[in-house]
């Protein structure tokens, strides 16, 4: 389940030192001195989750190219996703930026700044093989019952379509949702999927339905106005992309890189 709102995880070595706000290389201000703090919500593997004692994944791996870049040490919060789409995380002072599998839109735009895209993002329908279901139109005629992340695309998607999903709120309060029968079917970005029938265990029990095209990008937010701090991120992003480093990222933790991906 999701660690409270207010937990510190490391992302890297262990925290020390003066807590205060101080400055980064170039001149990029940060809320803790020697820190990039992130705000994420966990779990929302492959993006970021606990691993080990520690929170990893396709997110905190590029985050950490940043604060490599700005000569500080990435540094996790886990906070309620809701605060993503309003940017309170970021206004309040308590992070220097978001990163948490958070789909770009116009709606979120006029709370936060976002980086260039880093990731081409697709929803999937999981549903159990019991069901008989590998489509919307299928949970539509069956009348059986959908589930979606809170606060999410996916959510608003299903929403969208015609449906009153329930709503989960994290990504393994979903998949248990569907495990133990309150839904019958979820939607859910592909990756995510992806990851969970990697397991065994829910390749046998679960089936992937029809994936859906929404043409999404995801991005990394900002406070409303700190160029500083998404300049440094775009070009992180767009240095990684070229010398190979964001392929080498998204294979150890999504799988091979799309064509079009670049």
């Amino acid at each position: 389940m999701a660690a409270a709102a207010g937990l510190f995880l490391a992302a890297g070595c262990s925290s020390g030192g003066d807590s205060g706000p101080g400055e980064a290389a170039g001149g990029v201000r940060v809320v803790e001195k020697g820190k990039l703090t992130t705000c994420t919500h966990l779990p929302y593997p492959p993006f970021q989750f606990e691993q080990n004692g520690k929170v990893v994944g396709f997110d905190v791996a590029l985050i950490d190219l940043v604060a490599q870049k700005l000569d500080v040490e990435q540094k996790i919060l886990d906070t309620p996703f809701e605060n993503f789409k309003t940017g309170a995380f970021l206004n309040s002072g308590q992070c220097d930026l978001a990163a948490a599998g958070m789909t770009i839109t116009d709606e979120r735009k006029k709370n936060v700044d976002f980086s260039v895209p880093y990731f081409d993002a697709t929803q999937a329908l999981l549903a159990t093989k019991k069901s008989g279901i590998t489509s919307l139109a299928d949970v539509k005629a069956k009348a059986k019952k959908l589930g979606a992340q809170a606060e999410t695309t996916g959510e608003s998607y299903a929403k969208a379509q015609g449906f009153d999903p329930v709503a989960f709120e994290s990504s393994d309060a979903v998949l248990n949702g569907l495990r133990t029968g309150q839904v019958d079917a979820v939607v859910i970005d592909y990756p995510v999927v992806q990851g969970w029938l990697k397991d065994p265990a829910n390749a046998s029990e679960f089936v992937l339905g029809q994936n859906i095209e929404t043409g999404e990008k995801y991005g990394f937010s900002v406070k409303k106005g700190n160029t500083a701090l998404l300049a440094a991120i775009d070009k992180a992003v767009t240095d990684a992309k070229a010398d190979g480093t964001y392929k080498k990222i998204y294979e150890q933790w999504i799988g091979p890189l799309p064509q079009a991906t670049s």
